[in-house]
Parts: C-alpha cells; structure tokens; sequence
C-alpha cells in the first residue's frame, strides 16, 4: 500500500463476484470490465444505442471475479489491523445489495484456509503478531451484536432476546450497555466465540439468496497492550476493531419478500439510507449536522 492510500480515513474496494447458478441458468450477460491496476469498473447499459459511452468508476482498488480471500485480506485490511495493533481503532464495512457475496467475503468458509474470509483472517493476523511480541503483554476480548430491525441484540448472550441500549460516555464515547465481552487467547478461542455467535444471526430466504443476512452483524475485537516504558511505568494502548457483515440493501420485485421478510426489507433499506447520509455528511465536509442518531447503525 502506499503510503498516500495509506493515510486515506475512508476506502473503497469493490470486489464482483461470479454469476451465481440461477444466474447462469438464466443467460444473464456480463455487462462489467474491471481494470484492476486503474481501481476503475465499466458498466455497459445492454439496453443503450451502441455509441452510448460506457460509465466509469474509480475506486481505491477494484477486484475481479477470480480474485482470493487474501488478496483482499493482505491488500485492504492488513494495514488496518495493524494499526490496530498499534493502539488506534478501525472498521471494515462490506457493503452492497443482498446476494453479493459480502457475508462470504467477511466470514468465508470454515474449515478451508483458503477461503478464510476477512474475520477469521484478521484472528490469524492477531494472534500471529502477539505471539511474535517480546516485551509487550495482551489481552484481547470479542463482542459480537446484530442491529435487527433497529433493535441492538447481543450474539453471545444466552438470552439474545434481550434488547440493550445505546449509552455515551464523555471518554469512551458511545457503547452498547452491557454488551458482553469474552477474553480470548488464542485463535481457537476467538473462533469459538464467532461460531457461536453466528449460530444466533437472523437469517431467511428470499428469491435472491437462500440464507439471507437479516440484520446488520457487528464483531468487534479489542485488542489492549501493556509495555513497560523508559520511566518505568505501564503504558497501556488500546485498539479496537469493528468488522461489519451489513444485510443487503433489497428491492421487494427481485427479492419477492412478503410480510414479515417485507417489513425485514423496509428496516434494512431504511438503516442503509441512513448510513449513506452519514458518510456523505462526513465526506462533504461542510455540513453543520451528521445524522448519526437517524439509525442504531450510525
């Protein structure tokens, strides 16, 4: 990475993926050219005159159908988790309309190494780095929530029914009260704590993807380190970081939800606006008010 991309707050990296079966059967057309060296996608509308120009798209960094779990992982979130090794905190959103492949691309598939997804790479990445350490001591603990249906539900709570609330602390900032929080030592442990998270997520079936993320997944890793300084004092750093399985934005015509997936859908897109509004907010630069109270999410 460079280091002008380096000290970007904010990048995008747009991964497609391959046709899925139902589209194959049904002879949908490629309409994409990635040109991964100039971070540019090109779209064609199959439905314009021939000399209609095609509309480009420029991004920190562009990755094809064929790409790896580590392509992604070494290029777009190494530097991040290692700056939160470094004490400063980081989030990683995939973002994108449901049935993208996003949940596959943060969490993969367990049990093959090479189609380990962005999470479970960053464990690796951890825990590879604390047991290289030599004068430093960590702890590291996991939180895991869901945000369904404007609803904030712990993961790891037994009883994940129950619904906590948003508090803000002038040193923290804001946090999820009584959020559970599990110390774990290795990757093994971590794992665990995902796995039995995941066993607790709302998922269903739409016509777009049969295990549909219901709600917006948030893992959280805090990573804190102790190092004995000149003075002789314990300084302690702590970096925490975010990763982010949101649900896909949806339209009911594609997806065929009815009731209660409908209602599901409405809460989905509404929460995903209101991110939207937050980042253009941030990214403008001028605006006197970021909405971050519009959505559980933001």
């Amino acid at each position: 990475m460079s280091s002008a991309r380096a000290c970007e707050a904010v990048q995008v990296v747009v991964r497609c993926r391959p046709f899925s079966r139902r589209e194959e059967v049904a002879g949908c057309e490629n309409i994409l050219e990635i040109h991964d060296k100039l971070g540019q996608i090109t779209i064609r509308n199959p439905k314009a005159p021939p000399d209609e120009p095609m509309k480009v798209f420029t991004f920190n960094s562009v990755y094809g159908w064929n790409s790896k779990q580590s392509d992604i992982y070494d290029d777009a979130v190494r530097p991040l988790v290692e700056s939160v090794l470094q004490g400063f905190n980081g989030t990683i959103f995939a973002y994108g309309q449901t049935g993208t492949g996003k949940t596959y691309t943060m969490q993969g598939v367990s049990n093959d190494p090479e189609r380990s997804g962005v999470i479970p790479n960053s464990f690796q990445h951890i825990f590879t780095q604390i047991s290289r350490s030599q004068n430093q001591k960590y702890l590291v603990r996991s939180s895991y929530l869901e945000i369904y249906q404007e609803e904030i539900r712990d993961l790891l709570c037994k009883d994940n029914n129950k619904k906590l609330e948003l508090k803000e602390n002038p040193e923290y900032g804001v946090y999820v009260k009584d959020l559970s929080s599990v110390l774990t030592k290795n990757v093994t442990e971590i794992e665990h704590v995902m796995n039995i998270g995941n066993q607790s997520r709302t998922v269903g079936f739409t016509n777009m993807n049969e295990r549909s993320s219901r709600s917006h997944a948030i893992f959280v890793v805090t990573v804190e380190c102790s190092e004995l300084g000149p003075d002789g004092e314990d300084h302690i750093r702590v970096g925490k970081l975010n990763m982010v399985d949101l649900a896909g934005s949806e339209r009911q015509s594609k997806t065929g939800a009815k009731g209660k997936r409908l209602k599901e859908a409405a809460k989905i897109n509404l929460s995903l606006s209101a991110l939207g509004n937050v980042i253009s907010a941030l990214v403008d630069g001028k605006s006197a008010h970021i909405p971050y109270r519009d959505s559980k999410l933001t």
